[in-house]
Parts: C-alpha cells; sequence; structure tokens
C-alpha cells in the first residue's frame, strides 16, 4: 500500500465537512490578525502567503477561456483584499511597538523590501510607493471600474435577446430542453457575474486608498512615538518608522498591484475558447505584414546617428527574422480535408457507377464547408442530429439521415436541400456573420444587408458581430449562420414529413412497435392491412401535420375499422376522429374555448352540394378560387391577432376541403365537426361566406 494512501482515504472521506468549513475559517483568520498581535516570523509567512495568492490569482486571469470559468472572482478579490488590509493592521502595530529595536522589528519581508529593493533610503522607496499606487489607483484600476460597469449594464440589457435565441434554438430542433437551460443558467450566471465585478471592483479602489491613509498613519505615527516615548532624534527615528512604515507599504502594494491586474483580465476579456497569451500570439505575431513593417522602422532608427545602434538593430533583426519565418509558413500547401477521388481505372460501365439517389440531401457552396469542419469549430453536423432527434419526437418516426455535399455549382454562400432529388428549399448563409430577424413591429434600423429568414419568410438583416448585442436589446432574433441553415432544414422536414415517410421508414417504424407492443402490431401489420397501406395511411396524417407519435391509438383505430374499410383516404379519416383530441391540442394547445373559422350556411350547402355528388369534388372554378382567396385573407388575419387559423366544416368535405385549400393556405387548419372532443367549447369566429360576399 502506498504510505500516502491512509492520508488520501481522509481527504475523500471528509472533503464535503472540510471544504464547507474552509470560508468560514479563512474569514475567522484574517478578522483575528486585525485583533490578536502576531510574532514576526507569522508575520512574514502571511506576506509570502498574500504574494502567492496574488499571484495564483493573476495566473488564473490569464490563463481562463471565459470570464465564467474564473465565477468565483468577485468573492476571491474580496478576501484577498481583506487579507491585505488585516496585514497591514497587524504590521502596523508591531512598527509602532518594536519599530525602535532597528529595521528587522516587523520581520524579514518587510526588512528585505525596506532594504534590498529601495537600497534603505525611505525617500526612494516613499516614491516608488507613490508611483506603483498611481498606477493601480489612476490606470488600472480606473479602467477596469469603468470596463465592469458597461459590462454589466450590457450584459442586463442583452439578457431577453439572448434568453429569445436560446428558445429559437429549442424550437428548431437544435437543441434540447437539458442543454436550453444549461444555456439559461449561464447566461443568468454571467449576468450575475458582470453585475458583482461592477461592484467588487471598488474593492480594488478602496484598497489603494487604504494604503495611502495607512502609509500616512505609519509615518506620522511612527515619527511621534520614536520622539515622544523612546527619545530618538528626528532622524533616528525616521530610519527606523519611515522605513518600516514604506517597507510594509510595498509588501501590501505588490500584490494589490497584481490583483488589479487580474480583474482588468478578467473583465476586459474578448472572445471564448483561448486563453489570454494564445489571443495575443494569434492576434499580434502571426501577420507577416506588421511583423515586416516594424522591422524596417526599428532598422531606420537604429542606423540614425547618435540612436543606441545595438539594440535597435538587434530588435530589427528579430522581428525581420519572425516576419519572414511567417511568410515561409504561409507558403507551405494546406493539407486538403480529404484526399481526392482517384480516377476510375479505364474500363466498361458497372452497376457501381449508378449511384442512387439520396432521400434527404444538403448541398453547400464551398465556403460553407467550414460549417461542416470539426476542425475548425463547424458544428453544423451536430445541429442537424438535433434537427433529426427532435424531429422523431415530435412526428414520431425516425427521418432518413441528411446526406452532406459540397457543389461547386452553387454560388460559395449558396445551399440547397434536395428530397429526393428534387430542390425543396435554397437559401444563402454567411458564415462569421449573424441574421437579426424582425418578429414584427420593430422599427430599428440595423446596419446590414436586408433578406428574408429562408425558413418563414420574415424580414431579417445580415449583421456583423459588433451589431449583435445592439440587435438583441432592439428585439431582434439574432441567430448565427448554422442556426439558419438547421432552422430551414427542420422547417422544410416538417412540410415534406409525408414525403419522408418512405417504405423503409414504414418497416423500421412497424419493427420498432414490435419490440414495445408485439401483440399489438402482429394483429394488424400485415394480417389486417399490408405495410403499403399502413404507410399510405400515415402519408395521409402527416399531409394535414397530424403527427404519428400516437402509434398505438393509430394501430388500434386502424384494427377497428380495418375488417370493414380498405380504402386508405377513409382509413384516415377514421384514424383521424380517434386522434381528435390531439389533433386539437397540437392546433390550440391545452384551452378549452376554442375559436373557430365558420362557413356561411349558404355556401355550406352548395358545398355539400359539390363536393359529396357521386363524381366526386365537382366545384364551380370561379367559387374554388373565391374560396381560396376569403380563406386566405381570414388565416392572416386570424394569425396576426394571435389566434390559430381553423376552419370547421362538416364532416363529410372536410378531407375535400384540407385538399382545396391546402394549396392556397397551407397555415390554414381544416377540422370537421365530429374532431371537436365533447370536453371543449367552440367560438364561432369569422365566417368565410360573409367575407367572401
Amino acid at each position: 500500500m502506498n504510505a500516502l494512501e491512509p492520508l488520501q482515504q481522509w481527504f475523500r472521506r471528509n472533503a464535503g465537512w472540510a471544504g464547507g468549513l474552509a470560508a468560514p475559517m479563512l474569514v475567522i483568520t484574517i478578522l483575528s490578525m486585525m485583533v490578536l498581535p502576531l510574532p514576526p516570523w507569522l508575520l512574514d509567512t502571511f506576506f509570502t502567503l498574500n504574494i502567492a495568492l496574488a499571484l495564483i490569482v493573476m495566473m488564473v486571469a490569464a490563463y481562463m477561456q471565459r470570464p465564467l470559468d474564473f465565477s468565483v472572482f468577485p468573492t476571491v478579490l474580496l478576501l484577498t483584499t481583506l487579507l491585505r488590509l488585516s496585514l497591514n493592521v497587524a504590521s502596523t502595530r508591531v512598527v509602532l511597538l518594536e519599530g525602535h529595536t532597528g529595521p528587522g522589528a516587523a520581520g524579514q519581508v518587510i526588512e528585505a523590501f525596506g532594504h534590498f529593493l529601495i537600497g534603505g533610503n525611505f525617500a526612494v522607496g516613499f516614491v516608488v510607493f507613490v508611483i506603483l499606487v498611481v498606477i493601480n489607483f489612476v490606470v488600472i484600476t480606473k479602467g477596469s471600474e469603468r470596463i465592469a460597469e458597461v459590462s454589466a449594464r450590457f450584459t442586463l440589457d442583452a439578457m431577453p435577446g439572448k434568453q429569445m435565441a436560446i428558445d429559437a434554438d429549442l424550437g428548431a430542433g437544435l437543441i434540447d430542453e437539458k442543454e436550453a437551460k444549461r444555456r439559461r443558467a449561464e447566461v443568468g450566471e454571467e449576468a450575475e457575474f458582470f453585475g458583482s465585478m461592477d461592484g467588487a471592483s471598488k474593492f480594488v479602489r478602496g484598497d489603494a486608498i487604504a494604503g495611502i491613509l495607512i502609509l500616512v498613519i505609519n509615518i506620522v505615527g511612527g515619527l511621534i512615538i520614536g520622539m515622544v516615548q523612546h527619545g530618538l532624534s528626528a532622524g533616528q527615528a525616521a530610519d527606523s518608522y519611515i522605513l518600516l512604515a514604506v517597507g510594509d507599504a510595498l509588501v501590501a502594494q505588490i500584490p494589490s498591484l497584481l490583483i488589479s491586474v487580474a480583474a482588468a483580465m478578467v473583465v476586459s476579456r474578448v472572445g471564448k475558447g483561448e486563453d489570454l497569451g494564445g489571443q495575443v500570439v494569434e492576434q499580434m505575431f502571426l501577420s507577416t505584414r506588421v511583423l515586416g513593417v516594424t522591422a524596417g522602422v526599428l532598422f531606420l532608427l537604429g542606423v540614425i546617428p547618435g540612436m543606441p545602434h545595438v539594440f535597435f538593430l538587434a530588435f530589427a533583426a528579430l522581428t525581420g527574422g519572425l516576419a519572414w519565418w511567417r511568410h515561409q509558413q504561409s507558403l507551405k500547401p494546406v493539407p486538403e480535408d480529404a484526399p481526392a477521388a482517384a480516377a476510375a481505372p479505364d474500363g466498361e460501365a458497372t452497376w457501381d457507377d449508378l449511384q442512387p439517389i439520396d432521400l434527404l440531401g444538403l448541398e453547400l457552396g464551398y465556403r460553407l464547408i467550414a460549417l461542416v469542419d470539426k476542425a475548425r469549430a463547424g458544428d453544423l453536423l451536430t445541429r442537424i442530429k438535433g434537427v433529426r432527434k427532435k424531429f422523431a419526437q415530435e412526428v414520431g418516426f425516425l427521418p432518413p439521415p441528411v446526406h452532406v455535399r459540397d457543389n461547386l455549382e452553387l454560388h460559395p454562400s449558396a445551399y440547397r436541400i434536395t428530397l429526393r432529388g428534387v430542390v425543396v428549399g435554397q437559401g444563402e448563409v454567411f458564415p462569421g456573420m449573424f441574421l437579426a430577424i424582425d418578429p414584427g413591429g420593430i422599427g430599428t434600423p440595423l446596419i446590414g444587408t436586408p433578406t428574408t429568414d429562408p425558413a418563414f419568410g420574415l424580414p431579417a438583416h445580415w449583421i456583423d458581430e459588433k451589431q449583435k448585442e445592439s440587435a438583441q436589446m432592439a428585439g431582434f432574433t439574432v441567430v448565427d449562420s448554422e442556426t439558419v441553415l438547421a432552422t430551414h432544414l427542420s422547417h422544410l422536414m416538417q412540410v415534406q414529413a409525408a414525403r419522408l415517410l418512405s417504405r423503409t421508414e414504414t418497416q423500421d417504424l412497424v419493427e420498432h412497435v414490435t419490440r414495445l407492443a408485439p401483440k399489438l402490431i402482429e394483429e394488424v401489420v400485415p394480417k389486417m392491412i399490408p405495410v403499403a397501406t399502413f404507410q399510405k395511411v400515415l402519408q395521409l396524417l402527416l399531409e394535414e401535420g397530424v403527427h404519428v407519435r400516437d402509434i398505438r391509438t393509430i394501430i388500434e383505430a386502424i384494427a377497428e375499422h380495418a375488417p370493414q374499410v380498405t380504402d386508405p383516404a377513409e382509413l384516415a379519416r377514421r384514424v383521424r376522429l380517434a386522434l381528435a383530441p390531439a389533433i386539437v391540442q397540437q392546433i390550440y394547445g391545452p384551452v378549452k374555448e376554442l375559436e373557430v373559422i365558420a362557413i356561411e350556411p349558404g355556401l355550406e350547402r352548395l358545398l355539400m352540394q359539390a363536393l359529396t355528388g357521386q363524381g366526386g369534388a365537382a366545384l364551380d372554378p370561379g367559387v374554388a378560387e373565391m374560396l381560396s382567396k376569403s380563406a386566405t385573407d381570414i388565416a392572416i388575419r386570424q394569425e396576426e391577432k394571435g389566434v390559430p387559423a381553423c376552419l370547421l366544416v362538416p364532416d363529410a368535405i372536410r378531407t375535400a376541403m384540407a385538399r382545396l385549400l391546402r394549396r392556397a393556405a397551407p397555415r390554414l387548419q381544416v377540422l370537421a365537426h365530429g374532431e371537436i372532443p365533447e370536453t371543449h367549447l367552440i367560438r364561432i369566429g369569422p365566417i368565410l361566406g360573409e367575407i367572401a360576399a
């Protein structure tokens, strides 16, 4: 057994209560230092600890990749400030009590800062201390305080826009509920962090002021005590007490300066995914042009008579060498992401040359290839997986995979969505830019390229990252390129759900239900109806936007009516009656009063006579056109009111009316009287015939 194993086991067993006592014990220890006298060796220990903690805090701030990685920083700022002030109080007590005994009265650390750093000259030490205070208080602290204040204000103002963007991603299926909760919590934590930093920056400012006051108090008090109580001359008192006071002030001021620098680095960080050193190197020292011009200027300064030639020419050579090395690196060929396909050998054509058509495809212009390249932080493939998962959870079957490929015939920033080789949607996105979508009624102008949202046709603007925060605060829904493309794909998959349900997906669905309820599916498919009929029934439901998640109810309804009915359309109609509560909830949500669009009685009689005749639908073309136009106008008005557009018709003509109005008003839902559950009330809204008249 390892000799340290018992100790490690003890730490694992007691980590909970030990961690809970750490913070209270630290605060009690710090407060005790202000009251209890400390020997010089203990002062040395705490001064060294203070410097070490300041270095740790600054290193953490330098290596963090985003501000929330150091979310405890405001509390750390408070504790380190309190530690320095308590050390000032403890050292002041020792200096004033024992300062007459010599420079080592307050410990070796203060003596070292008083002698070795400033050469034992208290005037030099005082000037150095004043310079450090000016740097800390006027430059670093004031700047970081202003940045923290502005960051807190803008973070709080941008919260609603960020929440809307999260809800948009959740609605588009790009993220699940768990990820949405995590992002919402991160937005809240970010607002709390910058709000805390706005207040915590006052600790640093107060610490600098306290350092000046404590130094003045130590000098005045030391001179009085030395000359009055111990009979020292003014020169002797100054050599002893002022030197100790300045050394004490420097010991406390250097960690304070480190903490101030750490606070400034935390609040001034921009960007994520890379530490501060990596960002500085990437953005400052990787440009050949910048390094070359700098080397040229240094060389010109170096050859001017009277200038220190060695130093300027040395740095010119160093910078020029770095520029030459970066230029050589840029000339190296970039390796291809994937090797080019080998040329086919000469010979006869084979069946391998015939490639099947993708059921669902996504073609990208060459500028959009980075969206699917994980090496360049492209996460489009991950989002597509999320779209398929959300589709399966909502609609009720697993859609086919999306085959993504590049297409050099497309515009570089264009994309195309295909279904069975036919283009069903296309658009254009710009990596690195954001689409600000106007949800309606926002009059704030944006600096960007006007366009429309490819999924829903809403007015939008392509903006750069600098405009993102202001657009979110104005109420725009701001999404990135991947979200735009994934949302468009998700919308088209919902619209084309019936065509996505091929025989393969139907068979997979049957096998899935077989694992869950084997007896239920075996009695119906294929004993009562073949798989082809089952697929047709599901497609008819999906064509009208009815989800097939409740597959048990669908199969039970088919089992009930399949012995008497073989027509898929009639089976689908009866399945709709069984799914009526779910259909109504899908349209209206969990409400009990439904506002519907009714048909004027005279027009309803005309439709009944025309659409229930022996020859099927025989409606006059003029009446059909008038009906489609009126239904479209009413549906738009209902949506503008925030009410679902739903037309209520007699059972006998529901299927024919839905087919007639599907192309003119795709957002209009058509319900039969028999599909309204008994638990719901109906409130008649607009009348279709009256509007038409």
